[in-house]
């Protein structure tokens, strides 16, 4: 970590402290250079299990990169994407494991998909819940449809 005083790469963290409801720490620390006091917050790091046991850092880009694929060719812009994945993984976070599933994570992209754009919600849903046939598609939009006449 480099002083944002004297540029010095070396310093020691004298307090450390879990805020946000532990999604990230708070460092109090001081250069070994020029003794100058300085605090950083390192969100902490949030890993994904795939479904093969191994693990990745959980990414936004991923999210987005995904959830515009079931969008394309709709009226869907980067910025709506953006929101959705910051909700994707405040969703995930909020669960307080610095692990989750890769499976959780498509649980939470799909209310926040299906309230972004329904045509672009089945197209993840029948890939994320593997439909196998028309029928599929009909259960989940009789499914849209129960939901929405009980939101009412």
């Amino acid at each position: 970590m480099h002083c944002p005083f004297c540029h010095h790469e070396q310093s020691k963290v004298i307090d450390s402290r879990v805020i946000d409801s532990g999604t990230a720490i708070r460092r109090r620390r001081e250069c070994a250079s020029c003794s100058g006091r300085f605090t950083t917050i390192e969100k902490a790091q949030l890993l994904v299990v795939k479904r093969n046991g191994l693990t990745e850092p959980f990414s936004r880009e991923k999210v987005i990169v995904g959830v515009r694929r079931a969008c394309q060719g709709r009226d869907v812009g980067d910025d709506a994407l953006k929101r959705l994945a910051q909700e994707v993984e405040e969703t995930v976070r909020s669960h307080g494991s610095s692990q989750i599933h890769a499976n959780d994570i498509g649980l939470a992209i799909l209310e926040p998909l299906r309230e972004l754009d329904e045509v672009a919600y089945l197209r993840f849903a029948s890939v994320y819940k593997s439909f196998e046939s028309a029928e599929d598609f009909e259960s989940e939009i009789r499914l849209m449809n129960r939901r929405d006449r009980n939101a009412n």
